[in-house]
C-alpha cells in the first residue's frame, strides 16, 4: 500500500484579493499541521472567481505574481505542494487556471480551464491543452469546475496517462430558490455531486472535489474512492480542511484505458 495525504481547502471566499492570499497561506500552514502532502484549493480562490454581480479590480499580472510568489513561499517554509485555482493573463486574455506548486516551493506547471461554462465566456477565455503533475507517489491531474461536471474526458484524458487522482476545483454558490442540502448525494439534490461519483468510477481513480465554504451551496467538497464510493465529505457551508489518506495503489485506471477514444 502505497500511501499519500492530501486535503482540500473548504474555506470561505474572501472580502477581497489582499484577504485571499492571507487566507491561502494561513490554510497551507493548517494543512502542514495536518501532516498533508499536498492541498487543493477551489476554482479562482486568488484573487476570487469573478461574476457579473461581484464587484473585484480588474485582472492584475503584477498582484498575481506577488501572490503566487507569497504562496510559494508558504508552501515550502510549510512543506506542502499546493493547487491553487487562480487566473492568469496570456496574452492580454484572461484564464481560470490551477497554479500547481511543489512541496519545495518549486512550480510544477499550470492547467487552464480548457471547457468554459456558457456563463464564464463574457470574460474568461479558454486554455488548449492539459498536464499532468506528480508530488511524492502521487500522479494527478486537474479538471476545473465545468469541465469535470459535463466533459468525463477532461478527467479520462489523465486516467489514461497514468493519473491516481484527478483534483476538481470548483465554485458553485446557491441559485434563488435552489434546493440547499444537508446530505451529500441527496436524491433531491442536481446532479452535480452524482457526477464527482462516475468520474472516479468510469476511470478507477480516485476523485477530490473542492468548493468554497457557501452557505446554501449545492454542492460540497468531498473525496471519492475508484470504486464509486465516497470516502470522505465536508458539512455543507461549514469551514475547515477536508483531509484523507489516499491509497495510490487502489487507483488502477483500468476502465480508463479500456476505453478505444
Amino acid at each position: 500500500m502505497s500511501t499519500i495525504r492530501i486535503a482540500l481547502a473548504n474555506i470561505r471566499p474572501a472580502l477581497s484579493r489582499e484577504e485571499s492570499v492571507e487566507l491561502a497561506r494561513s490554510t497551507i500552514q493548517r494543512a502542514a499541521s495536518e501532516r498533508a502532502a499536498i492541498l487543493c484549493f477551489p476554482e479562482g480562490y486568488i484573487p476570487g472567481y469573478r461574476t457579473r454581480g461581484n464587484r473585484m479590480p480588474p485582472p492584475d499580472e503584477a498582484f498575481l505574481t506577488r501572490a503566487w510568489r507569497e504562496i510559494a513561499s508558504a508552501a515550502a517554509s510549510s512543506g506542502v505542494a499546493v493547487v491553487l485555482g487562480t487566473e492568469r493573463l496570456v496574452g492580454g486574455a484572461l484564464r481560470l487556471t490551477a497554479l500547481v506548486i511543489d512541496r519545495d516551493g518549486k512550480t510544477l506547471g499550470v492547467q487552464d480551464k480548457v471547457q468554459l461554462d456558457p456563463s464564464e465566456e463574457w470574460l474568461y477565455n479558454p486554455g488548449a491543452d492539459r498536464q499532468l503533475f506528480t508530488v511524492e507517489s502521487l500522479t494527478f491531474g486537474v479538471s476545473i469546475c465545468h469541465e469535470g461536471w459535463r466533459y468525463p474526458e477532461t478527467v479520462r484524458w489523465a486516467a489514461k496517462r497514468g493519473a491516481q487522482l484527478v483534483f476538481h476545483p470548483h465554485f458553485h454558490e446557491p441559485e434563488s430558490g435552489s434546493f440547499r442540502p444537508t446530505v451529500f448525494l441527496d436524491p433531491r439534490n442536481s446532479f452535480h455531486e452524482k457526477a464527482m461519483i462516475c468520474r472516479a468510477a468510469e476511470n478507477t481513480i480516485w476523485f477530490a472535489s473542492v468548493n468554497c465554504a457557501i452557505a446554501g451551496s449545492p454542492s460540497t467538497s468531498a473525496v471519492v474512492r475508484p470504486d464509486g464510493t465516497v470516502l470522505t465529505w465536508q458539512p455543507y457551508g461549514e469551514e475547515g480542511l477536508l483531509v484523507a489518506d489516499i491509497d495510490t495503489d487502489l487507483a488502477t485506471g483500468l476502465l480508463a484505458s479500456r476505453c478505444r477514444n
